[in-house]
């Protein structure tokens, strides 16, 4: 019988081999449909919600990804305590992390410990402990709280004195939302939430469950006593011939009064390999007046460099009346940035949801509109060999009208200062939400991934609401769009909020390229039980008179608000 120190010693021998596997080259075979988020179990609620899924690929090492999701995988279950609630546990981690070694054939997702209550399913009061967690480590141990909307990417590995190769090895930067483990502001801490950043440069072992191979989180963002930042975004400036080779940077809303406006969009960068941060706001901060169906102030930006280090920026917002998707570009590394300019318009999407007082793209109660944009550039990533530059962005239109929702994608060859006309990307029939574009470096495929609902937009919760994850592809120039995968068809429905009163499927769904595969990653709900009594209650709550709110652990199928995370990987299909 093997002792426990020849058992670690036989599974780090294993892990050295997987890697060295995948680092020798592209994938021979890819998977086209399989759970990312495969820690996660498919019971209790909330303990198996995941959502917002982020994936990087590293280019240097192609077989080689990692995914993030916010992922409710170590909070308590709704049966601590008062059942009929269900809790985001103060002070534990909702920042998931997946890696795959293989071009996304199979997923792994490593235990770390941390602060969880993953062990609190009732009836007695969660009390969290430190304990195994499935989400991003060194948190709690730095006086800090995981918060989600992760945003994941690759870049050279700095020596230590200022100089970046990938003959150094890979970093992986995993951006993600924090606050102070206590829920309170102090002086270490200002604001109501900010943005960190975890970093590995070891992804064999982190896969493995190694804690050490994370450095301790950095706090990137600019943050004041009344600062939410949120709907962040990361690039990494991956091209060794850029003049910023080396460069991280990350984009997100700065609401200033507590997730409200002046809400400003902010680029914050770093040069040393993300030890140290400084940013730059890149937009005006006054409201429009807006609504959040027609442009939902600055939402939603993106990020991404070209070949020679060259920043753009895409955000959401408004001009003249209209909703509208913004560019701004640096041409010095992110110091300074040139003014706005409009790129594309979006109009109005989804319909106002009483229940919620937003606009949500399914019916009332339901899931809410997308508020994000898509970048991808032909940067020829990583020696720049190849490149074309040509921009790509993709963004949800809903100027046809409601249930005539369209996912739009044009490109720019001359830095964006002229724009292709705008292609519908979307199968026919689809109704695409959430959807996220990518482009080959070398320029010569565009995919497009998005959840597609079939069915209108719904006035009450007793209807359907069938939804699959999309993954599409064509030229370089938009022509020639095919279905490379439809995923399997869930309802909604089965999705929740943890206050039970909506649906939830997040922000964004994800999805990355090289010029030998693709990438994607979405929200799906195949596994989600719809539960009756959580739509009888939403039903009230919009009809204005709420009944008492249930308790999923004992009125649900039990598998209600299962939401995982699927994706799958995809040879180029025109190679």
């Amino acid at each position: 019988m093997l002792g426990s120190a020849n058992i670690r010693s036989v599974a780090a021998v294993a892990v050295a081999v997987v890697l060295a596997l995948a680092l020798a080259g592209p994938a021979s075979a890819f998977n086209p449909d399989t759970e990312v988020t495969v820690g996660s179990p498919s019971t209790p609620f909330s303990q198996n919600k995941q959502n917002e899924p982020w994936v990087a690929i590293d280019p240097a090492h192609p077989n080689v990804l990692a995914a993030g999701a916010n992922d409710n995988i170590d909070l308590e279950a709704c049966n601590a305590g008062n059942p009929t609630t269900c809790p985001f546990t103060n002070g534990v981690g909702v920042t998931g992390v997946t890696f795959s070694l293989n071009a996304g054939d199979s997923w792994t997702q490593p235990t770390y410990t941390g602060l969880t209550a993953r062990h609190c399913l009732g009836p007695a009061a969660c009390v969290p402990a430190v304990g195994p967690i499935g989400t991003l480590p060194w948190y709690y141990e730095n006086g800090l709280a995981s918060d989600g909307d992760p945003a994941l990417i690759f870049g050279p590995r700095p020596d230590g004195n200022g100089h970046f190769s990938w003959v150094n090895g890979s970093q992986l930067y995993f951006a993600n939302l924090t606050s102070s483990l206590s829920g309170q502001r102090n002086d270490t801490f200002k604001g109501f939430e900010g943005i960190a950043v975890s970093r590995t440069d070891d992804v064999a072992a982190a896969a493995a469950g190694d804690k050490s191979a994370w450095m301790a989180p950095v706090l990137a963002s600019k943050q004041s006593s009344a600062t939410f930042s949120d709907k962040e975004a990361i690039t990494a400036d991956q091209v060794s011939s850029s003049t910023y080779f080396g460069n991280v940077y990350i984009c997100n809303t700065d609401f200033r009064s507590v997730g409200g406006p002046p809400e400003p969009i902010r680029v914050t960068r770093s040069t040393d390999g993300g030890d140290t941060w400084s940013s730059v706001q890149i937009s005006q901060a006054s409201n429009t007046g807006i609504g959040e169906g027609r442009a939902g102030g600055r939402q939603g930006c993106a990020i991404k460099t070209d070949s020679h280090g060259v920043v753009y920026v895409v955000w959401r917002g408004a001009f003249m009346g209209e909703a509208v998707v913004w560019l701004s570009r640096s041409f010095d590394g992110g110091a300074r940035f040139d003014r706005p300019r409009v790129v594309g318009t979006t109009g109005t999407v989804g319909a106002f949801d009483p229940a919620q007082g937003r606009f949500t793209f399914d019916g009332v109660a339901g899931a809410r509109t997308n508020s994000s944009t898509s970048i991808d550039i032909a940067n020829g990533a990583p020696t720049g060999g190849g490149a074309t530059d040509r921009v790509v962005i993709g963004f949800v239109n809903g100027e046809l009208g409601l249930n005539h929702e369209r996912a739009m994608v044009r490109y720019s060859d001359d830095g964006g200062d002229t724009w292709s006309a705008p292609v519908n990307g979307a199968e026919a029939g689809d109704r695409p939400d959430f959807p996220w574009v990518a482009i080959s470096p070398d320029g010569g495929d565009v995919y497009l991934a998005y959840m597609g609902f079939l069915d209108p937009w719904r006035t009450t919760t007793s209807d359907p609401r069938r939804m699959q994850g999309v993954v599409r592809h064509a030229a370089g120039d938009l022509s020639g769009w095919t279905t490379l995968h439809r995923g399997a068809v869930g309802d909604a429905r089965g999705s929740s909020a943890n206050g039970l009163t909506s649906e939830f499927l997040g922000d964004y769904n994800f999805v990355v390229a090289n010029n030998d595969y693709a990438a994607a990653v979405w929200n799906d709900v195949r596994d989600a039980a719809v539960c009756p009594a959580v739509n009888a209650y939403r039903q009230s709550v919009i009809d204005g008179t709420p009944i008492a709110a249930p308790a999923p652990g004992s009125a649900c199928p039990p598998t209600f608000g299962n939401s995982d995370i699927f994706g799958g990987s995809y040879a180029d299909p025109t190679p």
